[in-house]
């Protein structure tokens, strides 16, 4: 329906939203309104509306538009900014692993905070990512929605900008923004922050090859660039006594009856003396290992234990099921071990047995061994073993740190580094950045010999100055 009944507003500010300003107007009995990211936008547009009423044109009540802004022909609707992102979610789920999965959702869910519109702008933001998350996750039509969440999720259906906004330089800057914010909007880790936007990134590529944008946003908006330091603070490596003083003090971790922290010596014993991840010695079984009577030993690795939330596995379980890390399904890695593993791996077989399925570790009910079960245990045996000064420091600060230590305490002893990489599973480029570190308590050792270089009676084959 046509006609000339047609009343424009001023525009109006509305603070917090993703487009503040608003005009409102109405055609007949019908009310209109439309946001803008600008004021000048807004006043522009208004501009033309209020031409085309003192041109006497006719307004369409279904639209709002005058005549002369009427597409001739029917346009796309525009994906929302949600649809896309379930979209996205299921097209990626079916091939990528648990941590993934969980990356992909986290990246999309940061992102949308940036693109909320009208109702949902002001939904608490724990209420947002809560709802996202658990509508981007893919469930069955039986699963019912977590209570207290139903409204949230309603809103956010209709609640998003369209996926096409992003190509305006400010929506795409303040989505990039949000990447580097935390829940409670305090600047994010760096590796946080780019772990999201390779997350996004990817994402839009998707888009862009979809026709949805005419090309990824994200690639306009620059990053400050900050040097990268993924290099292991040395201040967590132990010397080998303190790692026989940790393992031993493990041993009293628990009562003796139930034998917690004893079942836990050769886990740990693994990463230190094999170099192990620990989701590599969680998914450790008797068939990957050739244990001796005597001399070395070696560990056949397939397959990795990660820890997951049961909402990103297939199989509802905390931990997935995956090969050997950034590998092919069917890799496998031989790490010889030297006698003292062999010896804890024995004894270890031979007070606890292995799982139903051969695992090596478990934890006291048979299960998979827990991220939770050996990290509460490491931080006991950490304070019965180490003196309050160092148990208050960094040193050994985690199980993994183990690992740090066993590829350091390699590379200090003068192993080739394309061996030391073969036997940990990393590039040669990524040891030598991350690893190449000293053993805690060499610096002294170190300083010793430069001081003696520097000695004043040393001579270089040069005249002194």
């Amino acid at each position: 329906m046509l006609t000339h009944d047609v009343v424009i507003w001023a525009i109006r500010n509305r603070k917090g939203r993703a487009k503040p300003y608003e005009l409102r107007w109405k055609v007949a009995t019908e009310s209109k309104s439309k946001s803008f990211l600008t004021k000048a936008l807004a006043d522009s547009f208004r501009a033309d509306l209020l031409k085309a009423a003192q041109r006497g044109e006719l307004f369409d009540t279904d639209t709002g538009f005058p005549k002369s802004m009427l597409p001739s022909e029917p346009e796309k609707p525009k994906k929302s900014y949600f649809e896309f992102a379930r979209e996205y979610v299921e097209m990626r789920w079916p091939s990528a692993a648990a941590k993934t999965r969980e990356s992909i959702v986290d990246s999309l869910t940061v992102a949308a905070f940036a693109m909320l519109d009208g109702e949902s702008a002001d939904l608490p933001r724990k209420e947002v990512r809560a709802a996202l998350q658990w509508t981007l996750i893919p469930h069955s039509d039986d699963d019912a929605v977590p209570t207290g969440l139903d409204k949230a999720i309603q809103v956010l259906h209709e609640g998003t900008l369209p996926l096409a906004d992003m190509a305006d330089p400010i929506v795409a800057r303040r989505v990039a923004e949000a990447l580097t914010l935390t829940l409670d909007q305090r600047p994010a880790a760096a590796e946080t922050a780019g772990r999201r936007r390779r997350g996004l990134n990817t994402a839009l590529e998707y888009a862009v090859d979809l026709g949805e944008l005419a090309e990824n946003p994200l690639k306009r908006v620059k990053r400050k660039h900050i040097a990268k330091d993924d290099s292991v603070d040395r201040r967590v490596v132990v010397n080998p006594k303190q790692a026989r003083e940790l393992l031993t003090a493990v041993s009293y971790v628990g009562s003796w009856r139930r034998a917690r922290g004893r079942r836990l010596i050769a886990f740990y014993a693994t990463l230190y003396f094999a170099g192990l991840r620990p989701a590599e010695a969680v998914g450790l079984r008797l068939n990957d290992c050739y244990l001796p009577k005597e001399g070395w030993g070696l560990l056949t690795l397939a397959k990795t234990r990660p820890s997951s939330g049961k909402q990103w596995t297939d199989a509802g379980t905390v931990h997935d099921e995956r090969g050997l890390k950034q590998r092919d399904a069917r890799a496998v890695r031989e790490v010889p071990i030297p006698p003292e593993l062999v010896a804890y791996l024995r004894a270890h077989i031979e007070e606890f047995g292995t799982a139903s399925d051969g695992r090596l570790f478990r934890n006291e009910r048979g299960g998979i061994l827990g991220a939770s079960t050996y990290s509460r245990a490491w931080e006991q045996a950490r304070r019965l073993a180490l003196p309050p000064q160092q148990a208050a420091s960094p040193l050994a600060g985690r199980p993994y740190d183990l690992r740090h230590a066993a590829l350091s305490t390699w590379l200090n002893a003068g192993i080739d580094a394309t061996e030391v990489a073969a036997r940990a599973g990393n590039s040669v480029e990524v040891l030598l950045r991350r690893y190449a570190k000293c053993l805690d308590g060499r610096h002294h050792e170190i300083n010793q010999r430069i001081e003696a270089a520097l000695q004043p009676d040393r001579n270089f084959g040069g005249e002194a100055l």
